[in-house]
C-alpha cells in the first residue's frame, strides 16, 4: 500500500520564508570584526557596524541576543 501524507496549507509556505528571513544586529563596540559562534564554530562578519544572520540559524541568533555588545538593528 502507498503511504499518504498530509500537510497543512500554511506549513510549506512558512518554512521557506523563515529560511530566507535575515535578522540584522548592530555592533555597539566595533565597526569591523569576525565572530565565531561557540556552539557551531561558524563565523560571522561585522561590516560597517552591522552583522546579518539567517533567522533560521538559532545558535547565531541566540549568541547575538545574549551578547551585550549587540542589539537588534532598527530598520
Amino acid at each position: 500500500m502507498a503511504k499518504t501524507t498530509t500537510t497543512l496549507v500554511g506549513e510549506e509556505q512558512a518554512a521557506p520564508e523563515l529560511a530566507l528571513e535575515r535578522l540584522k544586529f548592530r555592533d555597539k563596540v566595533y565597526t569591523s570584526r569576525t565572530l565565531i559562534i561557540p556552539e557551531t564554530g561558524c563565523t560571522l562578519s561585522v561590516n560597517r557596524g552591522f552583522v546579518e544572520v539567517l533567522a533560521s540559524d538559532a545558535d547565531a541568533v541566540q549568541c547575538l541576543k545574549a551578547n551585550a555588545e549587540f542589539e537588534p538593528a532598527k530598520e
